[in-house]
């Protein structure tokens, strides 16, 4: 008989701080993400600390007052990571590790875990291992605490010293080999995707976990993989699709997210390539968030980072299957009525209508809810890119309607 496996999750807590720029309903979002980020990464939150500050406390993050409570709640409950949702610095890590006495870690860290655990490829794990080196340079005299019970005295000058400058050329040489492999593989990348003929390129771009793999795996009937966590896909997957009889090509790319750490964006600039190189965007919004809105900032933001942004784009609101609009009672006239309250057929004539014409479309990747019209939509704009490229096709592609059915395929 088979032993049930007994998966133990770290016991964490969460910290986050109110600010002039955060407020609470803005912090408790970024919390809510911060423990799905935990969950993913293989951790169980307790409990959540929250404090209302100007600034961030340079020393600690969080006032003393604070910190004593995070420190008797860590003691009393046997906690082993206390994280914090915003980048802490070098001299606020290493003084609350000394303080608290447990795993001390940022958002920044946890999605660089998530990363290292999902990087399946030789590139993605480059990529995270690149990132992570340059997390920790800045970070190396906080790990060497130990070294400070060892006083000066004979033959007791500077070893600590003399270990971190070690390890810092140790960690500066990797740093420069990691660059050097990338730029490599960036080159044997960059003759792929030239050899990809003049295929037009679609990519799949959006939040993290709002279903761009489940959608990839719909059209492209390909098996990238699909969970409901974050991160779930790291390494871009290319396939070649054929709508009705049109072929083009389809990238599944990394899930973007709020605070993205800027090692990370450096990191995986050439996974970022194929969404430079893409002649269509696919934005894949999980309508069903509360936070989608905020989730199509971030993501139009990350896209002006890397001057993506003014690429012809179709909106894809997916998860309507999901979706709930929160009841509203007219009676109750405490509360007005607001966004929460629309029904899918309310948003579709608020900002969505002038997203341009035809631009938005409202599907369900699983249950394949108005997957035609999306087939439809899709079809037009890349026959639209390809017949301005050669003319001459358009007897080969012609209209939707008229285009004779051929089953999808993949290479």
């Amino acid at each position: 008989m088979l032993d049930k496996e007994i998966i133990s999750y770290e016991k964490a807590v969460l910290v986050g701080i109110i600010t002039q720029n955060q407020s609470e309903d803005k912090l408790n979002e970024y919390l809510d993400e911060l423990q799905f980020l935990t969950f993913t990464a293989g951790g169980e939150v307790v409990k959540r600390f929250k404090q209302k500050m100007d600034k961030p406390n340079p020393k600690t993050f969080v006032g003393t007052g604070k910190l004593e409570e995070i420190e008797l709640f860590v003691t009393e409950n046997k906690i082993d990571t206390v994280i914090f949702d915003d980048e802490l610095t070098p001299a606020q890590q290493k003084n609350l590790s000394k303080i608290l006495e447990a795993k001390v870690l940022d958002r920044t860290n946890l999605i660089l875990d998530i990363f290292a655990q999902r990087a399946e490829t030789s590139y993605a794990r480059t990529q995270v291992e690149l990132a992570q080196f340059q997390y920790l340079l800045p970070r190396l005299t906080g790990m060497w605490t130990h070294l400070e019970r060892q006083r000066g005295g004979i033959g007791m000058r500077g070893p600590g010293e003399t270990e971190i400058e070690t390890d810092r050329r140790i960690v500066r040489d990797r740093i420069a080999l990691l660059k050097e492999k990338l730029r490599t593989i960036d080159k044997q990348m960059a003759i792929q995707r030239g050899n990809r003929g003049a295929l037009v390129r679609v990519a799949l771009v959006g939040y993290t976990n709002v279903g761009k793999s489940t959608l990839m795996n719909a059209v492209g009937k390909s098996e990238v993989f699909v969970e409901d966590k974050l991160f779930a896909t790291l390494d871009t997957t290319v396939r070649k699709v054929v709508i009705k009889n049109l072929p083009f090509l389809l990238t599944d790319t990394v899930g973007f997210i709020r605070k993205l750490p800027t090692q990370l964006v450096e990191s995986f600039k050439s996974t970022l390539d194929e969404v430079r190189e893409a002649d269509l965007l696919l934005h894949v919004v999980d309508i069903s968030h509360p936070e989608f809105e905020d989730h199509i900032e971030s993501v139009n933001q990350i896209l002006k980072e890397i001057k993506s942004d003014d690429k012809p784009t179709i909106m894809i609101f997916n998860k309507i299957d999901k979706y709930k609009a929160e009841h509203f009672d007219e009676e109750d006239l405490m509360i007005e009525r607001s966004t929460k309250h629309y029904s899918i057929e309310e948003w579709k004539n608020t900002w969505m209508n002038k997203v341009g014409e035809n631009n938005a479309i409202f599907i369900s990747a699983t249950e394949k809810e108005n997957f035609e019209e999306f087939r439809h939509k899709v079809y037009d704009a890349v026959r639209e890119i390809h017949l301005t490229r050669f003319p001459y096709n358009n007897f080969l592609y012609p209209e939707y309607q008229d285009a004779f059915d051929k089953e999808d395929e993949v290479e």
